[in-house]
């Protein structure tokens, strides 16, 4: 019975409204008419807007070949890919805004194209601390014997291809070759990525001249599309519904660089000290120093403004790294019969890493001498 009562009186109130029983909305002090209900709800929700990929572009002065539709779904991949990862884009306008004006000025010096700043963002996405599987590492993605080959020191000390000054200084030489040797800018980007001796290989067996009609590895392949993408993206990311105010970009690195004379081992905490600095804050601003220590030798290091002078004159008097302080810190007195050779192989490093370690040129030791002996 409490069904049906309920059920009459639910019949009841549908006839009331049916007959008008309810007053008209404007009668009731509603602000909106049913016409403005109705717009207010539409009957499906609305597409989510697709950034068009560009039809045309040209990348280092070359016109991508995008009339040709394989190539305009090569570009239309990697843009999609680009344009729609939202947080990827946030971060590469923010760190653009620290790195891309000294690029950009190191380009101009060197009369090379504006557009390869691009290619460091395909590379690591402008963070020098990255490293790939293959071993490359930096913002330019430097493998360790390209990047001695351009002049960054790479060994148990420093890594040079996270110093974000030389490595770009070294990746312009390079691709400055590349383009000297293959007679265009998508051919040295090509290079870049998979080496110029098998982009000079294929070249020669495949019998073409442009990197468009090269096959070379996907990766390769797909590398000078990810490049353009990332320019169509970054050069107007307001057309791609991206803006940033510029307080949330980042500034550029706030340092002045110090010439530092060490005569022995120095822990970087005892560098910290006199400049008011920390461990931390010194290997923030020289990611390439790769322990807490450094061998004698002479070094041009970032420190905070106003510390340069300061490090400099308090740099010949800092304590050596005592033993117990560090693993990092260890010795070999040189004994009779011993060689640099021989010493190296007896404790598992390289012959090369104790003459960096210990400022030696050639092979010559004296008995007694004291060797700090590098980490593995």
């Amino acid at each position: 019975m409490r069904f049906i009562k309920g059920g009459l009186t639910c019949l009841t109130l549908a006839l009331f409204l049916l007959a008008g029983g309810v007053a008209p909305a404007e009668e009731m002090g509603s602000e909106a008419g049913p016409e403005q209900v109705r717009e207010s709800m539409p009957e499906s929700a609305p597409l989510r807007y697709l950034p068009d990929t560009p039809k045309e572009m040209l990348l280092c002065q070359e016109k991508l070949p995008l009339d040709d539709q394989i190539m305009f779904e090569a570009l239309d991949r990697e843009f999609n890919i680009a344009v729609h990862d939202q947080a990827q884009v946030v971060m590469w306008m923010k760190r653009a805004h620290r790195y891309f004006p000294h690029i950009s000025q190191q380009l101009r010096a060197a009369g090379m194209p504006d557009d390869l700043k691009y290619l460091a963002v395909a590379e690591s996405g402008l963070l020098h601390k990255v490293g790939s599987s293959a071993g490359a590492v930096g913002v330019w993605q430097f493998m360790p014997a390209t990047a001695r080959r351009y002049g960054l020191r790479v060994d148990d000390w420093l890594d040079e291809r996270r110093n974000f000054y030389k490595s770009t200084v070294a990746a312009l030489r390079y691709l400055r070759d590349l383009h000297d040797e293959f007679g265009s800018w998508t051919l040295a980007m090509a290079g870049y990525n998979c080496g110029e001796a098998r982009v000079r290989k294929e070249l020669k067996e495949q019998g073409v001249t442009c990197y468009y009609d090269l096959q070379l590895p996907d990766e390769t392949m797909r590398y000078v599309f990810r490049i353009a993408s990332a320019k169509a993206v970054l050069e107007d990311p307001r057309k791609y519904g991206y803006a940033l105010p510029a307080d949330r970009l980042y500034p550029p690195i706030d340092a002045e660089p110090a010439q530092v004379s060490l005569k022995r081992l120095t822990h970087l905490r005892d560098m910290a000290k006199p400049i008011g600095s920390t461990v931390r804050r010194l290997r923030e601003l020289n990611p390439e120093i790769r322990q807490h220590v450094l061998p004698a030798g002479n070094y041009v290091l970032l420190v905070p403004p106003g510390a340069a002078a300061k490090l400099e004159l308090a740099a010949a008097s800092l304590p050596a790294c005592p033993v117990k302080q560090s693993d990092e810190c260890r010795y070999w007195v040189v004994k009779r019969g011993d060689s640099l050779s021989l010493i190296a192989k007896r404790l598992g490093v390289s012959a090369a890493a104790l003459r960096r370690a210990n400022n030696i040129h050639g092979d010559k030791i004296k008995l007694g001498q004291r060797l700090v002996v590098p980490p593995k």
